[in-house]
């Protein structure tokens, strides 16, 4: 047995469609791409963070090999 499946039941495509109306009648048509760029934009900037970081780490580790 399935135990999640069974808690919150299968998501069908009426299921889909339900949700995807309450969406477009809490948000409206206009704001959505907005809250979508504003979320594509955010999540790019997490990962050009993360690349930051690990570009730092990897050029301080070969300073301290320099060093040694």
């Amino acid at each position: 047995m399935n135990i999640p499946a069974i808690i919150l039941g299968m998501v069908g495509p009426w299921q889909i469609g339900l949700i995807v109306v309450i969406v477009l009648l809490l948000f409206g048509g206009k704001k959505i791409p907005e809250m979508m760029r504003g979320l594509g934009s955010g999540i790019k900037e997490f990962k050009d963070a993360s690349r930051d970081d690990d570009s730092s780490k990897k050029s301080e580790e070969k300073l301290e090999d320099k060093k040694s």
